[in-house]
């Protein structure tokens, strides 16, 4: 008799750590004192940019007192499959950036059914999630392009690098930053196809392409290599995701054309940013990932806890974009490797 009541507690004991972080689903009253809320973070790929949100993830985790999973999946399959499990397995909120929005409606609709689900950095805005932290990415892309095109007075020709353009966010850069090199009136609605040449009215600015290489890093190496050949006439390239610009850097300088031709950056590569501190870069346009992930866990803590009040109207919370160029580089330099703990 000792020996079954012994049992049935170490069993009971068990079954309550299985059900530490599990998913409180729409309707249910469950007290929070039972268990401590488990939050997911999920990203759209591996790169170094990413390493910034999970330090600001699992800062805001330490300060609420929950629990915080960064998750990095490696293609849209893998994220899609990522995202079933933990609604599966359970969650208290999933914040998640999206590689595909078009295409993950469904399964990003079907977590949001059963758990508070917002996305960060890349939104889908066709689904039913909550509300999106980040910036707005076209605006980005306009900071970018102009700033690429005031560092080319006398005018030049361009190619686009990036992962992917799927990517709500990725289409949105792209189309701003064309918008801006081109000196065009600004129009979020504006889609220029990938292929071809696009040039501003009076033929003085061009974009020559846009290369993507679905974050494959030997194919984004590739692709710099093929339009440094292709593109005999082009002055200019600018790498809209993290990993894109140090393979242009390697290329140029393999063939000896680094600071030749003008580098444009997005985010904030260690690589880039002592090529703005060296002169072979024009400047760069950062976010702040460490923002996204610590106001990700944040605003899913206070839904868990019922306070919708963090929705805006806008379903929306803005964090900004700014550039980084040679009179800010050293202090941002500090600011970013202070993040991560390095010297």
């Amino acid at each position: 008799m000792y020996r079954l009541a012994a049992f049935a507690i170490i069993f009971a004991s068990i079954v309550t750590g299985c059900h530490r972080g599990t998913n409180t689903t729409k309707g249910e009253t469950k007290s929070e004192a039972q268990k401590v809320p488990s939050y997911a973070f999920i990203t759209n790929g591996v790169a170094d940019f990413w390493e910034h949100a999970r330090v600001g993830a699992n800062a805001a985790g330490k300060e609420f007192g929950v629990d915080v999973s960064v998750i990095m999946p490696s293609t849209i399959t893998d994220q899609t499959r990522k995202l079933e499990d933990l609604i599966t397995r359970g969650t208290d909120g999933i914040a998640i950036s999206a590689m595909a929005h078009k295409n993950q409606v469904e399964a990003i609709n079907n977590a949001a059914a059963k758990t508070n689900l917002i996305t960060h950095d890349s939104d889908s805005p066709l689904t039913n999630r909550l509300l999106y932290i980040g910036m707005d990415n076209y605006k980005a892309g306009l900071l970018c392009g102009k700033t690429l095109r005031d560092a080319m007075p006398d005018g030049g020709k361009i190619v686009i690098f990036i992962g992917r353009l799927d990517q709500d966010n990725a289409s949105r850069r792209r189309q701003g930053f064309i918008d801006a090199f081109l000196g065009r009136t600004p129009d979020p609605s504006r889609n220029d196809p990938p292929g071809g040449e696009i040039s501003s009215d009076d033929k003085k600015f061009s974009v020559l392409g846009t290369m993507t290489d679905q974050f494959d890093r030997a194919k984004a190496k590739a692709n710099v290599e093929d339009a440094l050949t292709r593109y005999s006439d082009m002055t200019g390239m600018a790498g809209l995701f993290e990993y894109n610009p140090p393979l242009m850097m390697e290329a140029l300088e393999r063939v000896g054309k680094l600071g030749k031709i003008k580098i444009m950056d997005f985010d904030e590569n260690q690589t880039m940013l002592q090529g703005i501190k060296d002169g072979t870069v024009v400047a760069t346009v950062v976010q702040n990932p460490y923002q996204y992930g610590y106001q990700s866990i944040k605003v899913l803590n206070e839904l868990h806890k019922g306070n919708k009040s963090v929705i805006p109207e806008s379903k929306f919370i803005d964090i900004p974009a700014r550039v980084i160029d040679k009179s800010n580089v050293e202090a941002f330099a500090k600011e970013t490797a202070d993040r991560l703990g390095k010297k």
